[in-house]
Formats: C-alpha cells, sequence, structure tokens
C-alpha cells in the first residue's frame, strides 16, 4: 500500500459518497475534479440522491455515474426514518460487485457513514472522522468551523488527488439552456439579476423588503429582475416582489434545478441568501453577492473571490431568547442576518453590475 498522499495504482473504480444538498454537492466540486485528475481513466462513481441522478445526468463533469442510495439512517437519512434493510443490503452487494477500489466518505463526521463506506470492500478507504467514529485507511479530523471546500479537498489529497485548478465548476448543458429559454425568455439589451430570498435554515433568511429595495435599485440601474425560488418559497418570493415599486419575473416553482443553471449562466448577477443557488452561481462562474451569518461564511466560502461579494452578519445571540447559537442550535427560526444593512448589500450588488 503507498503511503498517505500517494496515488493508489491500477484504480478503475472509485466510490464517492456524500448524499446531500444541493450547496453540499457544490462544496464538494473541486475534490471531485482533483480525484478526476488524479485518476484520469477510472470511473467515479457518486453516491447520492436521486436528485444528484437527474442533475449530473448527461453532464460533463466528473461523475461517471450516480448510485443513489435507498433510504439509510445517518447517511443521508435522519436517525429515526424507516428503512429496508434489505433494500440497503442490495445497494451494497451490487456496489461491491462493482468492485471499487478507492472509496471516499465524504459526508460527514462519519460515526454511521464510515462504516458503511467499510462495506464497499474497496481497497483503500479515505475520508473524515469525528471523535465518535471508527476510522478509515486514511482520515483527517472533522471538526465544526472547517470550510467545507477545503477539508474536501484536503481529504481526496489523502488518495494522492493534490490538484487543484482554479475555474468554472460546473458545465452548463444544452438541456439547461432550453430549459430556462422556455421559462423565460432572453431579454434584449438588459441584463438579467436574479434574486434568492428563500433558504432552507429560516435563520439564513433576509427580510423580504431588504430584498425588494436591492432589487429595485438594480432594475433602477437597467436589470431586468426575477425573483427565484421552490414551489415551497413561493410565498417569500411573491412577498418580495409584492414589496418592490419596479415589475420583477416571478420564477417560483417553475423551473428545475438543470434549468436554473441555464438563467444562471446568462444572468449578470445573483443576490441571495447562504443557500444552494448561491454556490451553483459560483460554481458556474455568475458574479453574485451573498448574504452570510457569521459562521457559514467560513464554513461555506468559495475557493474564488473575483466574482463574489459577502454581505457578513455578526449576530450570534438569538434576537428571541439571547441564547448564543455558535455551539448549539436554540428553538427558534428568527433570521440571524436582518441586520445586514440594505446599503451595504446594494452597494456590492452595484459594484459587480456595473464591472460585468
Amino acid at each position: 500500500m503507498p503511503e498517505a498522499g500517494e496515488v493508489l495504482p491500477g484504480v478503475r473504480t472509485i466510490a464517492v459518497l456524500r448524499p446531500n444538498a444541493v450547496g453540499d454537492f457544490i462544496f464538494a466540486l473541486p475534490a471531485l475534479h482533483a480525484l478526476r485528475a488524479a485518476y484520469p481513466s477510472a470511473r467515479i462513481v457518486y453516491i447520492g440522491k436521486p436528485w444528484h441522478a437527474e442533475f449530473l445526468r448527461d453532464r460533463p463533469g466528473p461523475v461517471d455515474e450516480v448510485a443513489v442510495i435507498p433510504p439509510c439512517p445517518g447517511v443521508g437519512a435522519p436517525l429515526q426514518q424507516a428503512c429496508d434493510a434489505r433494500a440497503i443490503d442490495d445497494f451494497v452487494a451490487a456496489l461491491r460487485a462493482a468492485d471499487i477500489d478507492l472509496a471516499l466518505q465524504l459526508y460527514g463526521g462519519g460515526r454511521y457513514a464510515n462504516p458503511f463506506i467499510r462495506r464497499l470492500g474497496a481497497r483503500l478507504t479515505v475520508g473524515l472522522k469525528a471523535q465518535d467514529a471508527e476510522p478509515l485507511d486514511r482520515w483527517i479530523a472533522y471538526a465544526a468551523l472547517q470550510n467545507k471546500r477545503l477539508l474536501l479537498l484536503e481529504a481526496a489529497a489523502l488518495a494522492g488527488a493534490r490538484r487543484l485548478e482554479l475555474g468554472r465548476e460546473l458545465e452548463v448543458t444544452e438541456r439547461d439552456r432550453a430549459e430556462a429559454a422556455r421559462v423565460m425568455r432572453p431579454a434584449t439589451g438588459q441584463p438579467l439579476v436574479l434574486i434568492q430570498p428563500g433558504s432552507s435554515d429560516a435563520r439564513r433568511r433576509w427580510p423580504a423588503h431588504s430584498f425588494a429595495r436591492v432589487a429595485d435599485a438594480l432594475a433602477a440601474e437597467g436589470a431586468a429582475v426575477a425573483v427565484h425560488g421552490t414551489a415551497a418559497e413561493a410565498g417569500v418570493v411573491r412577498d418580495v416582489i409584492g414589496q418592490m415599486r419596479r415589475p420583477a419575473f416571478d420564477l417560483s416553482g417553475k423551473i428545475s434545478l438543470a434549468g436554473l443553471c441555464g438563467l444562471l449562466e446568462r444572468s449578470a448577477l445573483l443576490v441571495s441568501n447562504d443557500t444552494g443557488p448561491l454556490h451553483l452561481a459560483l460554481a458556474i462562474g455568475t458574479p453574485a453577492v451573498g448574504i452570510y451569518w457569521l459562521t457559514n461564511l467560513h464554513e461555506s466560502g468559495p475557493l474564488l473571490q473575483d466574482r463574489h461579494r459577502a454581505a457578513l452578519a455578526v449576530r450570534t445571540h438569538c434576537p428571541v431568547c439571547g441564547e448564543e447559537n455558535l455551539r448549539r442550535r436554540c428553538p427558534h427560526d428568527e433570521s440571524f442576518v436582518a441586520d445586514v444593512p440594505v446599503g451595504e448589500v446594494t452597494e456590492l450588488a452595484l459594484e459587480l453590475l456595473r464591472n460585468r
């Protein structure tokens, strides 16, 4: 066995475990590209969720295949979720039959994921390890307040994937562009600006009235403004548009993740909470202003900074109960980023829009 950090010879198949959300996948892209550079002829199998399989279908990039993991408590599913043990065993058996040479656990601390990745029978297991997790053949410590992109790059480097290429991380396909064109025809002579006011975590949501004021300033600059959100976020999208003085397009629930890539590619700017579409935009190369809570910028900040601007909230105590939320989460969902000034975000957004 080669020393830690050396390329494993004779690798034909690599499995990468990271079955989580959009932003989490984007965080893994630098590590996935590094693996592809280190093992150019290997087949990279991404163990993910159904959305990964649909999103990555026919998409150029480092991933060759997506293996959709069935609900597995602690590995892509909540611990309390009911699971089909037979389905999990069959899934593991199918992967073992693929003769995996190198398996990477990039999902989390590894309390449940490390035993799972070891079941695949790979020649070498590599990944993350929290204090309460069993070790892999090569591992680095998983802890709080780590930049996720750098952490996953460091884990991949344990398998000899040390090459980092800075540039576009995610390719946009003709399928993406075609859907974007069906949903929203390109404007002639007007830069397109997307606003993303939703977030899976309510504490990371900037107020709708603040987004509306920034959107109006960008429209006054000559931009066509569209407000994006999932179908579940339609209410907040309508709230933003309802408080604007200028017209905007409502995209809530009208476009898939792939189509959003097509829109982002032709957008001059995205203004967003710290959520999946923000990191999607940055991976594509679209200029973006992100509104971050204190620790989230540290954990999810991108590697490239030229087209990225951050508006940072430094609040650490809950505005309802006053409890400090750095070490544990209180039960309240009040925004921790509401104090970010509208003027600051507007200034950052106008700078990027004018310098496009």
